[in-house]
């Protein structure tokens, strides 16, 4: 028989894509209405074929901007003459509209609500239709050892080292795709530590109350710190599951762990309680009402990554008190009386930021053509709105912040208050600054990332320093 008489069958989940359907289906469902996690059991209960069926049912992927793996998508279209089959675990509306997507497929198998098509069963339906050794498989997983033991040549992509030293004693694999690796440092990517800088924010209470050097205020605003840093990286996590769709279709946020294929869903099904739940470990470390300030933390980000994201202007406003919430708690670990004035300005500077991150997004958008913001609400139109509302709170966070100086909270904490009007040209030059950048077309989108890269913030951030230890 030659070659191309002998039917190519192709496993989808983890070969074909960097990702499984099972897992993206029922996160799209969810994000329809989350209610529908308490059928996900009852139906489990009749079969995980029936499961996928009644996800099947209810969803429809975005099978487009799905992460698949280029090297074997390119191999198999390279193969104009030969038959190619996909032949997957996932219910079989699913595969069918991947394999619409792809090409090149004379035949779909899948998942059909009464039988789970995976491990022996798929070995049975192949011998059934090709007879043994009468087709050739491409898998990656340990079920698909059934698969390779009828098959006549063995393809493998993206496996695990242990599956390939336990395959290659069995028989002879023809062609290897390699796993791209890079766990750890995906799931460290994941966690996204670089943004734990805004969680420094819980440091400025004992910055201004001027207890930073006490060791107890010390050791409790660490732990705040650690405590936030738990939290804010379980609802990244989390943020990035319900996001999948809007991130594969982001230019740059399309390469994260999970939208990229290169962290598996169901890792970060785990990591996001696992994190949460350690985060109010520590949180049991401190006052009472640190764990307070922690919850409705944790709470209004579940939100913002459900729902409150998509709706224009409250999404910002979130965004603003959960920066503010920061320093709220960092007040409460010590615990020190947090000025309102100071509350209420960092709330507008917020806010501001906020607003410029919107702008900075909705500036790309416009630049490659695109109508709206993905998976949120705000459209390239916008954009003059967006940049008048948020240079409107600079404004008035710079009045805020004079009207603080000049109070008698500020009075009673520095021995010379007079040096802290310096406070007010160099956050007012900062502003002015990123938002004519971000007018350019020139800002990240976003703005703590863009501040801690760039030499002039930082600059200014260090007169803010020297300003205050002349003001003390």
């Amino acid at each position: 028989m030659q070659e191309n008489d002998v039917p190519l069958c192709v496993d989808l989940d983890g070969t074909l894509v960097h990702t499984d359907l099972l897992y993206e289906s029922t996160l799209a469902l969810l994000r329809r209405n989350p209610l529908y996690l308490l059928l996900l059991p009852v139906w489990l209960l009749r079969g995980k074929a029936h499961l996928k069926r009644e996800i099947a049912r209810r969803v429809t992927l975005d099978v487009a901007h799905l992460p698949y793996d280029t090297r074997v998508l390119a191999w198999l279209h390279g193969m104009h003459a030969r038959r190619c089959v996909l032949c997957s675990a996932s219910d079989v509306v699913l595969a069918e509209a991947v394999a619409a997507h792809v090409g090149g497929f004379e035949r779909v198998l899948g998942s059909d609500g009464e039988r789970n098509l995976a491990g022996a069963r798929k070995a049975e339906a192949l011998v059934a239709l090709y007879g043994e050794r009468g087709f050739d498989y491409v898998g990656n997983a340990t079920p698909d050892l059934a698969v390779w033991s009828h098959a006549r040549e063995t393809i493998v992509a993206n496996a695990s080292r242990a599956l390939l030293r336990r395959l290659g004693g069995r028989r002879t694999i023809a062609r290897v795709f390699e796993s791209r690796g890079g766990f750890v440092r995906a799931a460290l990517r994941a966690l996204r530590p670089h943004q734990w800088s805004k969680n420094l924010l819980v440091f400025v209470a004992a910055i201004a109350a001027h207890r930073i050097l006490d060791p107890l205020a010390w050791r409790a605003t660490v732990l705040a710190f650690v405590a936030f840093c738990l939290c804010a990286s379980g609802a990244y996590v989390l943020n990035d599951l319900v996001d999948l769709d809007a991130d594969r279709r982001h230019p740059r946020k399309r390469a994260r762990p999970f939208a990229a294929g290169r962290l598996p869903i169901a890792a970060g099904l785990v990591a996001a309680p696992v994190l949460t739940f350690a985060a109010f470990a520590v949180a049991l470390l401190l006052p009472p009402r640190f764990a307070l300030v922690l919850l409705v933390y944790a709470a209004t980000t579940l939100a913002y990554s459900l729902l409150l994201k998509r709706i224009v202007v409250v999404d910002v406003l979130v965004l603003a008190a959960l920066y503010t919430l920061r320093i709220v708690a960092g007040a409460v670990a010590i615990p020190v009386e947090a000025s309102g004035w100071f509350l209420s300005f960092a709330l507008c500077l917020f806010l501001s930021l906020a607003m410029l991150k919107r702008y900075a997004e909705a500036h790309h958008v416009a630049a490659d053509g695109h109508a709206a913001i993905a998976g949120r609400g705000y459209r390239a139109a916008d954009l003059a709105w967006i940049g008048r509302s948020g240079m409107a709170a600079a404004l008035v966070c710079l009045v805020v912040l004079a009207f603080y100086i000049d109070s008698t909270k500020s009075a009673a904490l520095y021995r010379h208050p007079h040096w802290l009007w310096l406070l007010l040209p160099l956050l007012a030059g900062w502003l002015a600054r990123v938002w004519a950048l971000a007018r350019r077309g020139r800002m990240h989108d976003d703005p703590v990332v863009f501040a801690l890269t760039d030499v002039p913030s930082l600059a200014v951030l260090g007169g803010f320093a020297a300003t205050v230890a002349l003001a003390v």
